[in-house]
């Protein structure tokens, strides 16, 4: 694959390079040597916490850690990473980063001068500087006005935001960490087709790591696998890496294109043996592992959370009201042992649904009601009730799991819930968890020095550990590779087998899939989600209700929208709603 123009590309050179974070005994990666010639394209795959932003990091110059040969604790490295021969410290200008959590890259308030923060740090004249950032954001699709605040931006959109950015300083070399983790398909598309445009026209050498590399193939010359704690095990063109080291990619925890999961296949009936029976040890509600991996399935799918016209707002303070709304005339229910996925399109609330739903932000309209069977003694309204008591009935887990931790060790994360409540088995819930979730290596570490994959396992660990009725999550599956995503989805379905209601915030189809979900299809005016084929498209703004009977929006044969249909239509500032199996 050849370029336009190399002259502005990078090279980069690691030799026998390896690093430790501070306060781990094992090394994050060792014994590195990879060299990347200039206008090359490589993506970098391999297993959660195979050190990959590590690398990706490294070539960026933005390792916190300062090495320290006289303290063990300290980080260390060794041998050398070089970007045109010099130290990345030295070029900072040539290397753009885009990171896993976008909110990484947001330093200012408004979306213009977000864009232009890299250019005038690195003395762009200033007519210059505005012109590449209107393009940029033409490039990457988020046509704002420049001075919309960075606040009120989803989660896609602040990704494309960091993209927008790093397009405007044209780099030498861009280095992209899982860019199109939280995007929606349309968002894929144009980070694709933006990360394609730069590379064609400017030349610049890219390193890119993400786990479903399928969305890259046909943009990178080589694969590199690189393994946990060592080096390079496959290094070579994506056809022949793909043919001859197969089933190692597969065990590595690549996605390999046309290894997608079976409907229902993580239900207990669906792929996944029912686990034995067992009594649920501490508290009242279902839906949790009990100790030894087991888990008791309810067949009851009695109602927990209800909510009828419901209107939300982003961009208010947490539990106040306020914001701008984004969502109406919204009904579902939130049913013991069933899994709500919230799907649609980037920007039309579906985090913010998902907080409501949590009794995090107050509803801007409408009703949002506890059932008795979830409020007990608290009151129906989830927004009033006490931390404790929102604790015991309603675990959230957060888009970016590093604004939840409290602790200092992932151990003491795991047990911070039952700890809080009282719990008398907290210890027990720990160990089980972290076996439960591939952490048990990690039990020691600091939170904020796990990789995004991890650090994402340990936010949902540390939800359930303390096993409340409903789990709000959002993009849990976001930052994992294929073992530990099957880990994840297979360990949420054995909590809804259980009796746990799920509210699951997703792009993820094969999430949906996977878990036998019922969706909520969050879309602009105007749009409307397409039904399985031989089927009518519905109106606009249809709601089927959460039972799949007849209701006053939908008639007897009103069709439901299939369980892999995307969502179109502009991106217009009010969802409107449609619930199908």
């Amino acid at each position: 694959m050849t370029a336009v123009s190399s002259s502005g590309a990078a090279r980069i050179a690691f030799r026998d390079w390896g690093w430790r974070y501070a306060g781990r005994d094992a090394w994050a990666v060792r014994g590195l040597d990879l060299v990347v010639e200039p206008g090359e394209r490589v993506a970098v795959v391999g297993p959660s916490g195979a050190g990959k932003s590590t690398v990706l990091r490294a070539v960026a110059a933005v390792l916190a850690d300062e090495p320290d040969p006289d303290d063990d604790t300290a980080a260390a490295v060794q041998g050398s990473v070089l970007v045109d021969g010099a130290d990345p410290r030295a070029v900072r200008g040539r290397v753009g980063l885009v990171m896993q959590d976008p909110e990484a890259h947001t330093v200012m308030s408004r979306i213009g001068d977000d864009v232009a923060f890299g250019c005038e740090n690195t003395g762009v004249p200033r007519a210059e500087t505005w012109e590449r950032v209107r393009h940029a954001l033409g490039v990457v699709g988020l046509d704002l006005p420049l001075d919309r605040s960075t606040s009120r931006l989803s989660g896609g959109q602040r990704q494309r935001l960091a993209l927008a950015g790093v397009l405007a300083m044209r780099p030498g070399v861009l280095v992209l960490d899982e860019p199109c983790a939280n995007l929606d398909p349309e968002g894929v598309a144009q980070v694709h087709d933006a990360v394609r445009a730069l590379l064609d026209t400017s030349g610049a050498t890219m390193l890119v790591v993400e786990h479903r590399i399928g969305t890259w193939l046909d943009l990178v010359d080589r694969l590199v696998l690189l393994e946990p704690g060592g080096g390079v095990v496959a290094d070579g063109t994506p056809a022949s890496v793909l043919a001859e080291h197969g089933p190692a990619l597969t065990a590595a925890g690549v996605w390999v294109p046309g290894a997608e999961p079976a409907r229902g296949s993580s239900r207990a009936g669906g792929g996944r043996p029912v686990a034995p029976s067992t009594e649920r040890t501490g508290g009242s509600a279902p839906g949790a592992p009990v100790a030894g991996g087991a888990f008791r399935p309810r067949d009851d799918e009695t109602a927990l959370l209800e909510a009828r016209g419901l209107a939300t707002a982003r961009g208010g303070i947490l539990g106040r009201a306020g914001g701008t709304r984004v969502g109406s005339g919204i009904d579902l229910g939130v049913r013991r042992g069933r899994v709500l996925a919230v799907t649609g399109p980037n920007g039309v609330g579906k985090s913010t649904l998902g907080l409501t739903l949590a009794g995090l932000l107050r509803p801007s309209g409408g009703t949002l009601l506890a059932t008795p069977d979830l409020a007990g003694e608290a009151g129906d309204t989830p927004i009033r009730w006490t931390s404790r008591q929102l604790a015991a009935r309603i675990g959230s887990v957060f888009q970016d799991p590093g604004h939840q931790f409290v602790a200092r060790s992932v151990r003491e994360e795991l047990g911070a819930g039952p700890r809080a409540l009282g719990l008398s088995d907290a210890d027990a819930r720990v160990e089980e968890l972290l076996d439960a979730f591939g952490l048990r290596h990690l039990a020691d570490a600091n939170p904020f020095t796990l990789s995004g994959g991890e650090q994402r396992r340990l936010a949902i660990g540390a939800v359930v550990a303390s096993r409340p009725p409903v789990v709000v999550l959002d993009e849990p599956t976001s930052g994992q590779d294929r073992a530990t995503w099957q880990a994840v989805v297979d360990l949420l379905g054995a909590l809804a087998d259980a009796g746990t209601a799920l509210v699951v915030v997703t792009h993820d189809r094969d999430l949906v899939r996977a878990l036998d979900a019922d969706e909520v299809v969050l879309a602009a005016d105007g749009a409307r989600t397409v039904p399985p084929a031989g089927t009518a498209v519905p109106p606009a703004g249809t709601a089927v209700p959460p039972d799949g009977r007849s209701g006053p929006s939908a008639g007897p044969g009103a069709p439901s929208a299939g369980p892999d249909a995307p969502s179109t239509g502009p991106g217009g500032p009010r969802p409107t709603t449609e619930v199908h199996r």
